[in-house]
């Protein structure tokens, strides 16, 4: 069995970390246009955020793609693609969250890869993304409320709740503007992810060099 993954050096790491059927093999690719003869590949799994939708709806192998924030509904494409989560740290996960109009194809495609997966709702964030932001936007008020430092944050999560890392830290790897465009994204619904605004002077500083 034969996987295309096209994807960037840090997500193409992850990826060979992970677990995998030993049956399976994976091409790994920098750009969709550098994929050669899909038909002969069980799937194509395309962490890059930058595609051509139309490019990729001519395709009829599964697809999995990496969008956290937009959903399948909002970007129109074919039953034959899925979401995931390709966010630096996500993608070495166990567990893969998967929104898809089709569970049949994917799973199939996920007992072949030997991979575990959970099928979750086609919203914005999946499940996990949307956690790990809240947290890190609540390390940014308690910070703001002088409740304690960044190092002492991140140090008593990693103890407290055994995550594998602190919140200042997943913001790092994550990217502050992922985890911005997702809570502005979710706090038009709901008020409790509305940005703090220590992250957002982050967000805006980054931004504007």
């Amino acid at each position: 069995m034969k996987f295309i993954v096209v994807a960037n050096v840090d997500q193409q790491r992850e990826i060979e970390l992970k677990t995998t059927n030993p049956d399976a093999e994976f091409v790994f690719a920098n750009s969709f246009s550098d994929c050669r003869s899909i038909s002969m590949y069980e799937a194509i799994f395309f962490l890059s955020r930058n595609f051509d939708a139309a490019e990729i709806a001519s395709v009829e192998r599964p697809i999995f793609i990496n969008s956290v924030i937009e959903t399948l509904e909002e970007k129109g494409l074919p039953k034959n693609v899925s979401r995931i989560n390709g966010w630096p740290g996500f993608l070495q996960r166990s567990t893969w969250e998967i929104a898809t109009n089709d569970k049949g194809i994917a799973g199939q495609v996920f007992k072949g890869l030997g991979w575990n997966i959970a099928f979750v709702r086609d919203e914005p964030g999946l499940v996990a993304a949307r956690v790990i932001s809240m947290i890190i936007n609540e390390a940014f008020f308690a910070l703001e409320e002088g409740v304690s430092t960044i190092d002492e944050i991140d140090l008593a999560m990693k103890l407290g709740t055994n995550y594998p890392y602190g919140p200042f830290e997943w913001l790092d790897k994550i990217g502050v503007e992922n985890i911005y465009s997702l809570l502005k994204r979710l706090s038009i619904r709901d008020k409790r992810y509305l940005v703090s605004r220590l992250l957002e002077e982050k967000y805006f500083k980054l931004t504007s060099l």
